[in-house]
């Protein structure tokens, strides 16, 4: 009996850990814009409604998890309608979320340059450093 109430108490945090949507490898490349950015040099490629668990029985998940997979199914929805931008069109509401698609191509903003005295790291990785130098 006791085995049986550990896992089930082990249970919701074993499924907040679980990450449930991966992001395809050219979705990557797909740039999510800031609501109310203007996208106006860009073409509208359509609508994406994407969907995700919020809720597995009485377990409610993370909220930022449910944004982030919310986010990946739309990267990864965005490259059959040939768009490398995305743009939420509101909150994501019970796992539910619409975006909007649009071909930017040159019209994308350009992403900062890098500092040309240091390495860094590309958006999205780490760098890390030692706390000191023996």
């Amino acid at each position: 009996m006791n085995r049986t109430l550990l896992a089930a108490l082990c249970l919701p945090l074993l499924l907040s850990a679980c990450v449930w949507v991966k992001l395809e490898p050219g979705a990557r490349a797909v740039r999510v814009a800031m609501p109310g950015e203007a996208l106006g040099a860009c073409l509208k490629a359509g609508e994406i409604a994407v969907s995700v668990k919020a809720r597995v029985a009485a377990y409610h998940r993370n909220p930022l998890k449910v944004r982030d997979e919310l986010e990946s199914l739309a990267r990864n929805e965005a490259l059959g309608l040939s768009a490398d931008t995305i743009q939420a069109l509101g909150e994501p509401i019970g796992g539910e979320q619409r975006f909007a698609a649009f071909r930017c191509g040159s019209a994308a903003p350009a992403r900062p340059a890098a500092n040309p005295t240091r390495d860094t790291p590309p958006r999205g990785e780490a760098e890390t450093l030692p706390l000191r130098e023996d």
